[in-house]
């Protein structure tokens, strides 16, 4: 099949690379049934990224006759005898308004209906986006017939989170690649220190050369270090230092079973009797072997009022070099003393304590931290929600003016899902409709539920 440019304008350009199938016609009966049948539009069309019932309904409307595109079997009708070339010249004047951008010249472009019921060209390679002219004919058609809409937006989120968790699987191989350098280097060294580095005493007190052969001699040690034959000095002022060393470490042997048995001998601390608000009394014990406090969802313990900010405490102890995986365990050590909710609020508490403005941009550097707080608990995500809009309850008001960023942020990280987002919502503003984060979050979640793939 005969190919050509796409575009009157690019026709002498021997290497332009989008190119389309030279049109091919033919006349079918007679009188005032005849009619012209373009035999290849389906494929003029498909190179075009246009659906051919627009390019043959476009004949008709510039030839003031009738057309019809059939769906099931491809074959194009127009009404009357028309030649080849008229047929093609309509096809350049179709190309110049529905199909190259504006802009660039580029054909590449896709049809966008607005919600104005106004049809655009956005181009796919600089951007630009074309408004069509609204007076032709066919602008009708289109708008009653728009092009289907291309699926792949799920395929791409999917993709991109799949290329992330790639990213993570080799930034682990490399960090497990260089501990295992790490411990050969140590094994190395620590083989090397066991050697002994004293050479015989005949050879220490050997006359010394020039420096010429004294260099000789080391880059031939440096080049077989196997060569060389370790001795132990068996002078009178080495046995001494031996000794010596062999005596202190006895010594401090000795030290240490002295304090060990004196710390067994010391008494237990007493347990002391401590009376509840409601009359029941509960027994403390002083000393290291008390456990840190059972908080509650109210933040209140058997020892007092408190016992969410010790929890806070702990949590900011341990942050500090510790990485995603860590604190997962971490967080899971505390799930058995206080409950999840109480954990991911004191969390939050730990991670964004004290900040008023520039919320979302600490959100955005400790993301690493929400992200391993709910990886492979989906149930954890409402969670974090919850501890995100209490926190934003006690917080300034421009903590609650960020809210919507925060998780329009989380969002894209996926550290966050769409639904456990609505679900959310839907719980918060039932229970308190005149609160300001709602009023704040809900354009994000209309932006959520209605927008498109595409602007994603």
């Amino acid at each position: 099949m005969a190919m050509q440019n796409i575009g009157a304008g690019n026709s002498d350009d021997a290497f332009y690379r989008y190119k389309m199938p030279r049109m091919l016609t033919k006349i079918e009966g007679r009188g005032n049934g005849i009619k012209t049948n373009v035999v290849n539009m389906v494929d003029i069309a498909k190179a075009l990224a246009r659906p051919p019932s627009y390019t043959t309904k476009y004949f008709g409307c510039e030839l003031g006759a009738q057309s019809k595109f059939d769906e099931k079997t491809g074959v194009a009708l127009v009404n009357g005898a028309h030649d080849t070339a008229k047929l093609a010249g309509l096809l350049e004047n179709f190309i110049k308004k529905f199909v190259q951008c504006y802009g660039c010249g580029n054909p590449e472009t896709d049809v966008i209906i607005t919600k104005t019921q106004m049809i655009q060209l956005k181009c796919a390679a600089c951007g630009f986006v074309s408004d069509v002219d609204m007076r032709d004919k066919l602008t009708t058609f289109i708008i009653k017939n728009p092009p289907e809409q291309k699926k792949g937006g799920k395929d791409k989120k999917a993709m991109r989170r799949a290329e992330k968790e790639r990213l993570k699987e080799g930034e682990a191989a490399d960090e497990e690649l260089k501990k295992l350098k790490l411990k050969k280097k140590d094994a190395s060294k620590a083989s090397s220190s066991k050697k002994k580095t004293v050479l015989p005493v005949e050879d220490r007190h050997s006359p010394s050369g020039s420096q010429a052969d004294d260099n000789d001699a080391d880059e031939e040690e440096e080049d077989d270090d196997d060569d060389v034959q370790w001795a132990t000095d068996t002078s009178l002022e080495a046995a001494q230092k031996r000794i010596q060393e062999q005596l202190s470490a006895v010594t401090a042997d000795m030290v240490m079973l002295t304090t060990a048995e004196a710390e067994k001998e010391k008494p237990k601390p007493a347990a002391k009797k401590v009376v509840a608000a409601n009359g029941s009394a509960t027994t403390a014990v002083n000393g290291p072997e008390a456990k840190s406090p059972t908080v509650t969802e109210n933040g209140k313990s058997a020892n007092g009022v408190g016992a969410h900010e010790q929890l806070v405490e702990k949590i900011q102890g341990n942050l500090k070099g510790c990485n995603a995986g860590q604190l997962k365990s971490f967080l899971a050590s505390l799930n058995g003393g206080s409950s999840p909710q109480v954990v991911m609020n004191a969390l939050i508490d730990a991670l964004f304590g004290g900040v008023d403005k520039g919320f979302s941009k600490e959100v955005t550097k400790k993301k690493n931290y929400l992200a391993a707080a709910t990886h492979d608990n989906e149930g954890s995500q409402i969670l974090l929600l919850r501890a995100i809009g209490a926190f934003c309850e006690k917080s300034g008001p421009e903590v609650v003016k960020e809210v919507a960023l925060v998780l329009k942020t989380l969002y894209d990280e996926d550290v966050l899902e769409e639904e456990y987002i609505v679900q959310w919502f839907n719980e918060g503003i039932g229970a308190s409709k005149n609160s300001q984060i709602w009023k704040n979050v809900k354009p994000f979640i209309v932006w959520l539920q209605s927008a498109e793939s595409e602007s994603e």
